[in-house]
């Protein structure tokens, strides 16, 4: 079972590699259909979705901790 601290950095960990992987993804896969894409756009969308992924991340990794526990 990991302990609060492990979950948050084990969460931290995978979101910085996701959002490295996201906003090259933006960068290369949204001008296929918006046209140019800036980075500063790259990067707010970048943003919204690691935000989404910590706290699902985050929030299933206690869900399955809170479920070994009983």
């Amino acid at each position: 079972m990991q302990s609060k601290k492990w979950s948050i950095f084990e969460s931290v960990t995978n979101l910085a590699v996701g959002m490295i992987i996201s906003y090259l993804m933006a960068l290369t896969v949204l001008p296929i259909w918006f046209g140019e894409v800036h980075h500063s756009q790259a990067a707010g969308i970048t943003a919204i979705y690691t935000a989404v992924s910590f706290i699902r991340s985050y929030g299933l990794r206690r869900l399955f901790n809170l479920k070994a526990r009983k």
